[in-house]
């Protein structure tokens, strides 16, 4: 049986995503939220950084490219948020992607424009 990471830095997070989405609701765009998660992350103490700039390896080296994530969470937590009326699995691969290239374990990939109810995944990246 394995291990679950980061399993209480998640309830943390998508608590504070519920948070938002309970007093925003959906149809707002992605910034909105985006600037809603900023205020909340603060004040309840989860450690951030917005639009982080992150690394992209391919072959051993790394890429001049780099990828911005919405947000890097206790340094080891990407978090991509939509606005849209369902998640794709276009979506999960490309966050999959960004696991894979930032060699960052775990992923979170909320929508919050699903109508009624936020949508979540919770992706970890396979070594």
């Amino acid at each position: 049986m394995s291990e679950v990471i980061f399993k209480q830095e998640c309830y943390e997070i998508i608590g504070a995503c519920m948070r938002v989405h309970s007093a925003m609701g959906s149809g707002f765009l992605e910034r909105v939220y985006q600037e809603c998660l900023r205020i909340e992350f603060d004040q309840t103490g989860i450690p951030f950084r917005e639009q982080a700039p992150i690394a992209i390896h391919y072959r051993g080296r790394q890429l001049e490219s780099q990828y911005f994530a919405d947000f890097l969470l206790y340094n080891s937590i990407l978090l991509e948020i939509k606005s849209l009326k369902s998640l794709l699995a276009e979506h999960e691969a490309q966050l999959l992607n960004y696991l894979s290239a930032t060699r960052l374990p775990l992923g979170l990939l909320v929508n919050f424009g699903s109508l009624g109810k936020l949508e979540y995944k919770r992706l970890a990246h396979s070594r």
